[in-house]
């Protein structure tokens, strides 16, 4: 290869690579304009629009019925005024500890008991055969009296660490516990309470309580979760070293509840020496209620395919959802019952899109 030739070629390969970075240079925008109208072309819809200062959230029937967005009236409830005080969920492994003691207590008392029958029966037939023409001597007798009297004193340890047991149980947690967890049989409440499907919940009572309600509203404090029904239990042996009241156990279900867990509680005013009438309101099911920046809020469907979120307040706990005043919010308007995590998806999605555009 000649020299001139070796120059023909790099001339030519110098003028390709600027040919090159020629037509880079000059389809950049032409190439950004058309990926900018790809994108315009895939834009996902807006659902939510400003109407009249409002958010709303539009949701065509169609998409309603694919996303399983359904709505229904309030039922019309009464509210009795309640009070608020304070309980606590209760640890229960000592009496879990106390009541397998008692048990095996039990249980040995069982066996000696046994073994006591059978010492008894032994040293009256070795008696019987000692004074029948001394067909055994009087040692023979005398060792099975011994073995006897040793059973008997093993029969009476073991009922008198069954018996303590049983009381210590009843002087730290009440009767009807110590009843329950004493009980060979076995006891519903005991078995729920041991499967953990319930805890024990002790509530602290006003002073001058009439008496306790059979059954109250608890919640955990600060837990966004609707209200749980406590049933009473019985009377409780022990308060609550951080305030002054009269004290009662209370069983409820153990979905959202830990030990030591502290609870609001909320009774009638009917249960204390007050009275009081009860107010007419709406009730709004847990299920239609949704969380957001601390707050409780439903979606009204304010027109076929438009919805509106309206605060409510969550200071009257009822069972199954809360008790609200029908102010801003009547029996005639469809609520959102099922779906309403997804309208609020929908509008958060909305909010963080125009901050992202800012």
């Amino acid at each position: 290869m000649t020299e001139n030739t070796k120059r023909i070629i790099l001339f030519q390969f110098i003028i390709i690579i600027v040919l090159f970075w020629l037509i880079v240079f000059y389809g950049k925008d032409e190439y950004d304009q058309l990926s900018l109208a790809h994108e315009d072309d895939i834009e996902t819809v807006n659902r939510v629009k400003l109407e009249h200062g409002a958010t709303v959230v539009v949701v065509s029937p169609e998409a309603q019925q694919q996303s399983e967005i359904h709505t229904d009236k309030l039922s019309g409830s009464e509210h009795q005024q309640t009070l608020n005080v304070l309980g606590s969920v209760l640890n229960i492994d000592l009496l879990i500890e106390m009541r397998t003691r008692y048990l095996n207590a039990k249980a040995n008392a069982n066996i000696a008991r046994a073994a006591l029958l059978n010492s008894q029966q032994e040293y009256r037939r070795m008696q019987q055969l000692n004074q029948d023409n001394r067909n055994v001597s009087d040692q023979i007798v005398l060792a099975k009296e011994a073995v006897y009297k040793a059973d008997q004193a093993k029969l009476a340890a073991a009922e008198l660490e069954a018996k303590n047991l049983q009381d210590n149980i009843r002087q730290n947690w009440g009767t009807t516990l110590a009843s329950m967890a004493t009980s060979e049989r076995g006891n519903q409440i005991m078995q729920s309470l041991l499967s953990h499907q319930t805890m024990l919940v002790l509530v602290v009572f006003p002073l001058d309580i009439k008496k306790p309600a059979n059954t109250v509203n608890i919640a955990p404090i600060g837990a966004e979760v609707p209200p749980m029904k406590a049933d009473l239990l019985a009377e409780a042996p022990i308060t609550d070293p951080t305030m002054q009241g009269v004290t009662y156990y209370y069983t409820a279900p153990a979905d959202h509840l830990r030990a030591d867990m502290r609870v609001n509680v909320q009774l009638p005013e009917q249960a204390t020496n007050n009275s009081a009438s009860a107010s007419k309101g709406l009730l709004v099911p847990a299920n239609a209620v949704v969380w957001y920046g601390g707050k409780a809020w439903i979606y009204k469907k304010i027109k076929a395919d438009k919805f509106m979120r309206l605060p409510i307040s969550t200071d009257h706990p009822a069972t199954g959802g809360w008790f609200i005043d029908a102010e801003n919010i009547s029996a005639e308007d469809d609520i959102v019952i099922s779906g309403a995590q997804l309208l609020l998806s929908e509008e958060f999605k909305y909010q963080i899109k125009n901050e992202n555009e800012d």
